[in-house]
């Protein structure tokens, strides 16, 4: 069980003007305690397998139905048990004993193996570019050599992890109730790990403290002193400095020089150098590849992906045979403060201001009854040397957005092509562009795919449960007593959907510790039954419910973009605001709805969607029009005298073969393809349906919304303007529509930025160069109110209000 939550008495001795607010919070809790239903203990589903596409060989290997019932763990829990001693004197320092015992393997002499390498060697002897004979002596090469290794790495100290270790358990503890891990997901590791190839752990990226968490975390599970890469940018040379000491990576600033530079040939060969030696050495590797929450930009980090671009070249060349790569998340019931701190200050964190941070986070944190709850996931590990050969064959070929939907937007074609979509937002840093154009393709597209693997394996907290509800089902509040009911709804229907969920427990305690950690964003007001009222807080706090409702996300991402597919197909037919029996009258064909829902795929950026490179937008659209049906608000049309869509047994045998490889589903030869064009479907009359599509309708509407009110900023932004600009007035002109229309879910810069990047590979902005840098101005195209007005109502057609 992952977060056991126990009743507490509310604290006796508190201030004079929190006293009426406690007495509120207690009242409506702590009667009558409520077993929650039995679908929290019995069952969870074992998230986080591999892709049975790419790996099948890693996915049968690395797992067995046994480990799935080997339950959580709370890494943080540290108890006499955990040590080798016994005592009353052992039960006071067991952290300090447990630290001493924690398996540390001795320091080898790296830097000595890494001169001797052949890649260094072949630099000093001037035999490769950017070496020694290039009007440089091989001393000079040497000691700029060493100068760039010592930026890179230090050889790890022991007594200071092991002081170090001591010291976080203290503070998690403090900051933290538990921090859980999922003893079959370890289990896999280990299994991974005794196959002799290194591992490398790709991770998600929610806050600063992840860096120090993860590696804490694999410590005291037995895999030694993980490797973590940092961004160098992001730490002043004193916190790089002891975090190269405790295992830490720093990507040289010469490493991203262009490709001619010899500054720039010479750190990245260093940077392959100590990969290699790394990778050979078996020591594990702690990648992110997701930017921090509050870093403006792309989610794929572009950093990750040139260490990851190493790892691939090393096993390519054929340094080490293989390694294995293991998909990691972590969630947080609420992402602590410090990281928030550190993303909004320009200059990089220092030693002593993160220091005055985490002790502003234990002096507020302090004697609080209800803290967060952190869930470490580790997906199932994979071959990397069997995914590159398997990829390499299902590549296709992709077309920009402005070829694929402009057409569409401006009424010029009704068809679109059926292709994927080409869509790249992370620059390609130098060591990457190193690489050739197909190795490059592969680390992004391996990058896109264990990202989808580790947010697929996330668990989802009651913070953003709790704030999608309030969000987008009960924004003008709701009564305590039915939250209890929508609560254990979304729960079930969460696991349903194959997502574990990061709690258990009773559920009036459930609910009590998510409204607590929520309190400076609902507002609970005591009625005279004695029942209680939440509310959302109006204004900007409604922008953070929002981000909190965006981890659930992932669990109905399917059935919102069907929701939003058929809620633009009713659009012109059907009054929005006529009732649910008007719009079930509307037949609906596969056709229609396949098109439909290809067009929001196309229009939704790569970076919510996270979709498989291996699997086609044909197949994700038969998925998504598959979730409709199975959740009840689809029902199939039976017409007089047709074959019902259920009936098997009459199907007559093709002369052909009736199944076809995978992704291949547009074969014009296959007759079930030709009888399921011809299929119609209707919006069920369940009572629930109603209800449950404006739900999902919502799920997607704070991105929708943004787009919308950037199409209508067109008319009134000022451009040309650099991008950082235009994104700026797009911002404020959120601001200022938020603050007149009192819907504050969508004010947020990335999603700003998201519009700005969306439209300009829509080709309704352009980016030209000027001496100032690049200038986004209005295309022709766009110029026009008419075309304007198109772009708004394209994208209108998909919010349902």
């Amino acid at each position: 069980m992952t977060t056991m939550l126990k009743s507490r008495s509310p604290v006796q001795q508190r201030s004079s003007h929190n006293s009426q607010e406690t007495s509120l919070w207690s009242s409506g809790f702590g009667m009558k305690l409520e077993a929650v239903t039995p679908f929290l203990g019995k069952y969870r589903p074992f998230v986080g397998r591999c892709c049975q596409t790419c790996t099948p060989k890693s996915w049968e290997s690395l797992f067995h139905r046994s480990i799935m019932d080997l339950g959580f763990c709370n890494v943080i829990l540290v108890k006499e048990e955990n040590t080798r001693f016994r005592g009353w004197l052992v039960r006071r320092l067991c952290y300090f004993l447990w630290s001493l015992e924690q398996h540390i393997p001795p320091c080898q002499d790296a830097s000595q193996k890494i001169m001797e390498s052949s890649g260094v060697q072949n630099l000093l002897s001037g035999r490769a570019p950017g070496g020694a004979g290039e009007g440089q002596t091989p001393d000079l090469v040497e000691k700029e050599v060493q100068r760039i290794l010592g930026h890179i790495q230090a050889p790890p100290r022991p007594f200071l992890l092991r002081l170090f270790s001591w010291v976080l358990l203290r503070v998690l503890n403090c900051l933290f109730l538990n921090i859980q891990l999922h003893k079959g997901q370890m289990k896999m590791v280990h299994k991974a790990a005794q196959a002799g190839s290194p591992l490398v752990f790709l991770s998600t990226h929610k806050s600063i403290l992840d860096g120090i968490l993860l590696p804490f975390v694999l410590l005291s599970q037995g895999l030694g002193v993980l490797r973590v890469a940092w961004d160098s940018r992001a730490c002043s040379p004193a916190l790089r400095a002891l975090l190269r000491n405790i295992g830490g990576l720093f990507l040289p600033p010469e490493a991203d020089l262009s490709l001619d530079s010899s500054k720039g040939i010479l750190a990245r060969a260093v940077v392959h150098a100590v990969m290699e030696q790394l990778l050979v050495s078996g020591q594990p590797l702690l990648i992110f590849l997701e930017e921090p929450p509050g870093a403006p930009g792309p989610r794929l980090s572009a950093l990750g992906q040139a260490w990851l671009g190493t790892v691939v070249q090393a096993v390519h060349v054929g340094t080490v045979p293989d390694a294995m790569l293991v998909p990691v998340a972590i969630t947080y019931d609420l992402v602590p403060d410090i990281s928030c701190d550190v993303h909004q200050a320009s200059s990089p964190l220092g030693l002593w201001r993160g220091a005055l941070a985490v002790l502003q986070r234990l002096r507020s944190s302090w004697g609080c009854l209800h803290r967060v709850c952190v869930r470490v996931h580790l997906a199932q590990p994979f071959s990397l040397q069997e995914y590159t050969i398997n990829a390499r064959s299902c590549w296709s070929g992709r077309q920009t957005l402005e070829h694929l939907l402009q057409p569409v937007v401006l009424g010029q074609c009704t068809v679109v092509p059926d292709t994927e979509k080409e869509q790249e937002w992370t620059p390609t840093t130098g060591p990457l562009l190193a690489f050739k154009e197909e190795d490059q393709l592969l680390v992004r597209r391996l990058s896109r795919h264990v990202l989808h693997a580790s947010v697929a394996s996330s668990a989802v907290m009651s913070t953003a449960i709790m704030a999608t509800l309030l969000l987008f089902k009960h924004q003008k509040g709701v009564v305590l007593s039915q939250l209890l009911g929508e609560f254990s709804w979304l729960t079930e229907e969460t696991l349903l959907r194959g997502f574990d969920v990061g709690f258990s427990g009773q559920l009036r305690c459930l609910v009590q510790h998510t409204l607590s950690l929520l309190r400076a964003h609902v507002i609970l007001l005591r009625i005279h039954r004695g029942d209680l009222v939440v509310v959302p807080r109006p204004g900007p706090g409604l922008t953070h419910l929002a981000r909190l409702s965006a981890e659930l996300l992932p669990a109905f991402l399917s059935e919102a973009v069907g929701a939003c597919a058929v809620r633009g197909l009713l659009a012109g037919r059907v009054p929005p605001e006529g009732p649910w029996e008007l719009q079930g009258i509307e037949l609906l064909s596969q056709s229609e709805l396949h098109r439909q829902i290809l067009l929001l795929l196309h229009l939704l950026p790569q970076d919510l969607l996270l979709l498989q490179p291996c699997q086609s937008s044909y197949c994700y659209c038969q998925e998504v029009l598959d979730r409709l049906i199975q959740c009840g608000l689809l029902v199939a049309e039976e017409t007089p005298g047709s074959r019902p869509a259920c009936d098997m047994g009459r199907q007559r045998l093709s002369a052909k073969l009736l199944w076809k490889p995978s992704g291949d589903f547009t074969d014009s030869d296959s007759d079930d393809f030709e009888e399921a064009e011809g299929r119609y479907f209707r919006l069920s009359q369940q009572s629930r349906c109603p209800d449950f599509f404006l739900f999902l309708c919502r799920l997607l509407s704070p991105l929708l919304k943004a787009f919308a009110q950037a199409a209508a900023f067109l008319r009134q932004g000022q451009l040309p303007d650099t991008e950082a600009g235009y994104t700026e007035q797009l911002f404020q002109f959120f601001q200022a529509t938020a603050q007149e229309e009192g819907i504050f879910e969508y004010v947020d810069p990335n999603l700003a930025i998201s519009a700005v990047w969306t439209f300009r590979d829509l080709g309704v902005l352009q980016q030209t160069p000027s001496p100032a840098g690049p200038q986004l101005h209005l295309s022709l195209t766009f110029a026009s109110r008419d075309n304007q007005d198109k772009l708004e109502q394209f994208i209108r057609q998909f919010i349902c209000s």
